[in-house]
């Protein structure tokens, strides 16, 4: 049985493929269109489909649109449509947002309307050059359509992929249809969620609100807020504890708030950082783990699970993650790597997997797969590579020991594009699509963040051999997705400066060879000639590009920035310094 999974109601459109239980593949279609996030999360560009992304799963399985039993889009319309359901109509006036509406948007019914529409969509309006892969499919099927829940998809995409057979699940982002977030146990093969904070209360439309009024990109840009936050203070906290009012039994309310009244002039993009800026984020970032830890010290209550499951956007802040892994209220936390939106479309798919399996006579709920990497994306063999090297007439040249050989360079100082196996599904690049440094010299750093045009005050990450993470950073352990924050230890921190952010912590990938087996021999290599089992990686793209995904991708990358060199395949192209 062939589950597609489809996200495409917000940002981060993706698509995902199960086959009998087990993910075969998974995307984001930013990798193939080229447009960061794919689209904005605007009523506009609801009726979009990530059809590139669902080409690429169903190729990869080597089937039709028309050969799939199930599709789950992670988003239901009918519950804000009410009990006229599909007879429901929707008035929408020349200019919505000019006039009052009942809608929380006035845009919604614009919205709601494409996403009812979406199956028709689907059918018809797949660009020409991939069409042929959706002939035959009509707006009802063959396949079976499913609107998944939203927050559902969410919960379904951390315990169905968990490593465990019972846990607790947390779900946090800016909103789905009602819920912003839920909470509940996935035990016995079932999942219960038992509660859920609804709009306009949003940890995630709270962030959010914060990031465009520091004058970034709002649903984008977040993570630079919580980078920014280790800079200040928390001297505001307590005016946003006024704001995010816990309410005891995982509720929570946020209160409205005029950001110029309380804090001056908003920030406008690209203006110089100011004190007061650092001083927000820190404020921000410090209530937000506080209610979190308070929300999580409930659910572990009410559950009694010792293991806890995340996902959603929220999810993504790897240092409130590492706030709810110390606090000691679960004994293991994992978070699914990608908890954003794009990870909705495999919550569906493994959702209405699961439950399409139960329903044909197999155990309700039954698991035959787990997430141990999230390398689920396109890959290219050498021939394939090589033929393209021709074509562009780069010089390049056949390794002969690609891990010792880059190792070497890496020693030398040089920074590397590295674009090996098949792409990771997520935002963070792990190794398959990533540009690798090293991490001794402590001006490496602020050179990648030139290179790749980033602001001056993000840091690098790095990745660590698995079993040495615990010699490098305090309580190190397995952390394959970098998700969380670990303090680097201090007789270690200046052989690693430039993985050592100001706050003196580090979000930590760990790799073992199961995972990656090329990566890992790297990261041996550089050992070899260094001491250090640790490089620096960071994904493999520009400011405001999408993380590369084809040769071709990964050669205009190299070409127009100042990386050193390029190892693709068994192929490494290099510039003159």
């Amino acid at each position: 049985m062939y589950t597609l999974g489809i996200n495409a109601a917000y940002h981060d459109c993706s698509a995902c493929l199960v086959h009998d239980g087990a993910v075969i593949a998974a995307a984001e279609e930013e990798r193939f269109t080229r447009i960061k996030h794919g689209k904005r999360p605007v009523p506009f560009s609801t009726w979009q489909l990530p059809y590139h992304a669902i080409d690429y799963c169903l190729r990869e399985a080597g089937i039709m649109l028309s050969d799939v039993d199930h599709i789950g889009y992670s988003y239901d319309p009918y519950l804000l449509l009410g009990e006229k359901g599909k007879d429901a109509t929707i008035t929408l006036p020349l200019e919505p947002s000019a006039r009052e509406s009942e809608w929380l948007s006035p845009w919604d019914p614009l919205f709601l309307a494409s996403i009812v529409n979406a199956p028709r969509q689907l059918a018809s309006g797949a660009p020409h050059h991939i069409k042929k892969r959706f002939q035959g499919a009509r707006h009802d099927g063959p396949y079976q359509w499913h609107f998944v829940e939203h927050h559902l998809a969410h919960e379904a995409s951390a315990y169905l992929a968990a490593p465990f057979e019972s846990c607790a699940v947390l779900s946090m982002d800016g909103r789905g249809e009602l819920a912003t977030t839920s909470y509940g146990i996935y035990t016995e093969g079932r999942y219960k969620r038992i509660q859920q904070v609804n709009l306009p209360h949003s940890l995630g439309l709270l962030y959010e609100s914060v990031t465009d009024y520091l004058g970034f990109l709002h649903s984008s840009d977040e993570y630079k807020v919580m980078a920014l936050a280790s800079y200040g203070q928390p001297v505001h906290a307590g005016v946003f504890r006024d704001i995010v009012r816990y309410q005891g039994d995982g509720k929570y309310e946020i209160g409205k708030a005029d950001w110029v009244e309380l804090f001056g002039p908003k920030r406008e993009r690209g203006a110089e950082m100011e004190q007061r800026h650092f001083d927000i984020a820190r404020s921000l970032q410090v209530v937000l783990e506080e209610t979190v830890l308070m929300m999580t010290a409930w659910l572990q209550r009410e559950t009694g699970e010792r293991n806890l499951c995340m996902a959603g956007g929220v999810a993504l802040n790897c240092v409130m993650n590492a706030r709810v892994r110390d606090a000691g209220n679960f004994s293991q936390v994992w978070v699914q790597p990608a908890a954003g939106d794009a990870g909705t479309s495999l919550g569906a798919a493994l959702w209405v997997d699961s439950q399409q399996r139960g329903v044909s006579g197999s155990s309700a709920g039954t698991k035959r797969w787990q997430m141990d990497h999230a390398y689920l994306g396109p890959e290219f063999d050498d021939d394939e590579i090589e033929k393209l090297l021709q074509y562009s007439k780069q010089p390049y040249r056949r390794a002969q020991d690609i891990a010792g050989e880059t190792a070497a360079m890496l020693a030398e100082n040089k920074v590397i594009g590295w674009f090996q196996g098949r792409m990771e599904f997520g935002p963070r690049a792990l190794g398959a699509r990533s540009i690798l440094a090293s991490p001794i010299d402590p001006g490496m750093q602020s050179h990648l963040n030139q290179i790749k045009d980033r602001e001056d005050f993000r840091p690098v990450a790095p990745v660590v051999i698995e079993e040495e993470c615990a010699n490098w950073f305090v309580n190190g352990g397995v952390a394959p997705f970098m998700l969380f924050i670990f303090d680097v230890r201090q007789d270690k921190a200046d052989r690693i400066p430039a993985v050592r952010h100001v706050d003196g912590t580090a979000r930590v990938q760990t790799v073992n060879r199961a995972q990656h087996p090329l990566y890992y021999d790297l990261l041996h290599a550089f050992a070899q000639r260094t001491g250090v089992p640790i490089l620096i990686n960071t994904s493999f793209n520009t400011r405001s590009e999408p993380v590369v995904c084809t040769p071709r991708d990964a050669l205009e990358s190299y070409c127009s920035t100042p990386l050193d060199a390029l190892v693709i395949g068994s192929f490494i192209l290099e510039k003159d310094r």
